[in-house]
């Protein structure tokens, strides 16, 4: 497409790449690869497929946005965020249903790139951002409470919605395994404790590394058998599957529409929010419609070779910035890493508790859940509180799509509001005081009204939301003008509705024998009423360009009224 500058920063930033680069990206591609495998598990499993397809999809996608994306130190993989609506998908529509949406979010991520929509995403209300993330935080939290307490439903089927889920753990909480909540319990308190003696090991990693050892050794020891491994559930495959293309159909299409668009939205959103974190940290601007591409191409591949939707990953970033991460180079040998890890280290995860995991995912969960911002955000305007709640709990107790479509559309009605609230239009009868029309003293005479004639100032946006307001203000003044000037000085923009109640104006103020005159038409405005044709129902003199004109032929046709 003709403007679309198909520039990756791995290529840009191989001019000037040195062997102390690679050195350096070396050891923090490492690092991340390393932080980023129990994450990528704990991932997969909570989503509801295996646990190499997490890995999976961080070594395929992971490998596809550090080389095409557009951020220097931006790391791809599979996130929490993502948990719910995968978990969603999979239980309506299987895993080919999920492949599908995946693709099809892949696709629409690409579009949204060559169109430069990257900006766009960011206009996205920030209490619509907190609602639905805080919102997944509480739903990946209650997706775990059978792992943490070991529950045991005999059988039934854990239904898919939140409140389901609580009635069914509050029916089988006499099933509590006490073993599993000490491993939990361990596992969290590990990883909250690792980073006050090393700020570079994950503590995530310590606790399953340390937590495994521990439960083998009690199983193999000490005779306890009732701790659940991933072995248990899963068979492990410690290889890349074949790739493989789902059988597509207008009608699968036509019913993952929806989620694909939350899929795509939800990972345009989260990769620039983690590219602008990373911004801020190294000084750099990424390339957010070169990100979205990447990200693009990354989900619609992923899902051939078995992996699961894909973004940026802000925990995984803020890693590789710390370790010293300074190019895309650093991204592909964390992929390299954890391709390494699933072909010779794989089996050994079959040994790792499930209750660690779920110790992982609470964490995951907390730090997602921004709390603090959640609570300073109840502190702002009632139109915020009401966004940010009504997602909040759209999010947790429906889902996700839901969530975003709502949110969105009471956004986009509470900012219409507040914008119907700033344009005001006001009548003046009597005279016009100069020193008003600017912050400075210009020590002019009045500007007197003739008889007959009153000036109506819009001041804002002319638009559906206050094409009406004309209409309220004539019927409450009740009288009849023998002239309207409508000074348009202050008006932006002017949409189809506008012109439309602008037209409807004129066409019954000629009824009555009243002339419009406008004034202080700016170019944008001016060009738009140009091209509907107004102006031929109006007449090129009555539109002045200032104020002092259009008094002047207000005045001519008053004279010619009275001389009549």
């Amino acid at each position: 497409m003709k403007g679309l500058e198909f520039r990756p920063k791995l290529f840009t930033m191989m001019k000037t790449y040195t062997k102390a680069d690679f050195m350096t990206d070396l050891m923090a591609g490492i690092i991340v690869g390393i932080v980023a495998l129990p994450l990528a598990i704990a991932f997969g499993i909570a989503s509801g497929v295996s646990p190499e397809k997490g890995i999976i999809t961080a070594i395929v996608a992971g490998f596809i946005i550090s080389f095409l994306g557009g951020s220097k130190v931006q790391i791809g993989g599979p996130t929490g965020a993502f948990i719910v609506i995968i978990y969603g998908i999979i239980q309506e529509y299987g895993i080919d249903g999920l492949m599908v949406a995946t693709m099809m979010a892949g696709v629409l991520l690409i579009l949204l790139g060559i169109f430069k929509l990257g900006t766009v995403i960011k206009f996205i209300p920030y209490p619509i951002i907190i609602g639905f993330t805080s919102g997944i935080a509480v739903t990946i939290f209650t997706t775990q409470i059978a792992d943490i307490f070991g529950l045991d439903f005999k059988g039934e089927k854990v239904p898919g919605d939140f409140i389901g889920k609580w009635i069914l753990y509050f029916h089988h909480f006499d099933t509590v395994n006490w073993w599993n909540v000490i491993v939990s319990v361990v596992s969290v308190f590990i990883i909250a404790i690792t980073p006050k003696f090393s700020k570079k090991v994950p503590g995530s990693l310590v606790a399953i590394i340390l937590v495994t050892v521990g439960v083998y050794c009690l199983k193999m020891y000490g005779g306890i058998t009732c701790i659940d491994t991933i072995g248990d559930r899963f068979s492990i495959k410690a290889q890349l599957p074949e790739a493989a293309v789902p059988a597509l159909d207008w009608e699968a299409i036509k019913n993952l529409f929806p989620v694909a668009i939350t899929i795509a939205v939800l990972g345009a959103i989260e990769s620039l929010l983690s590219a602008a974190v990373a911004d801020g940290v190294i000084g750099d601007r990424h390339d957010s419609n070169m990100e979205l591409i990447a990200q693009g191409i990354a989900n619609f591949v992923s899902p051939i070779f078995g992996g699961i939707p894909a973004t940026g990953a802000i925990a995984r970033t803020m890693t590789n910035i710390n370790n010293g991460g300074k190019s895309p180079v650093a991204g592909i040998v964390h992929a390299v890493v954890l391709l390494l890890i699933l072909l010779f280290l794989m089996p050994l995860a079959q040994y790792i508790p499930m209750a660690c995991l779920a110790g992982v995912l609470v964490i995951v969960s907390y730090n997602m859940s921004g709390w603090r911002v959640f609570k300073g955000l109840l502190k702002n305007p009632k139109s915020d509180v009401a966004v940010l709640l009504i997602t909040f709990f759209l999010t947790v107790i429906f889902d996700l799509t839901v969530a975003i479509e709502v949110g969105l559309v009471i956004a986009c009605v509470l900012f219409m509001k507040r914008v119907m609230e700033t344009t005001k239009i006001s009548v003046i009868t009597d005279e016009i005081d100069p020193n008003n029309e600017s912050d400075l003293e210009v020590h002019e005479e009045h500007l007197m009204i003739p008889q007959g004639v009153e000036v109506y100032e819009i001041n804002g946006p002319y638009f559906f939301g206050i094409a009406t307001k004309f209409e309220e203000i004539m019927s409450r003044l009740g009288d009849r003008p023998k002239i309207r000037i409508i000074r348009m000085r202050k008006v932006p923009f002017i949409d189809s509705t506008g012109i439309h109640n602008l037209t409807t104006l004129c066409e019954m103020s000629q009824k009555e024998n009243i002339h419009i005159i406008l004034s202080g038409v700016n170019e944008k405005v001016h060009k738009v009423l140009e091209k509907s044709g107004f102006y031929e129902l109006l007449g090129e003199e009555n539109i002045c360009s200032n104020i002092n004109e259009a008094l002047e032929v207000a005045t001519r046709e008053i004279a010619e009224i009275n001389a009549k």
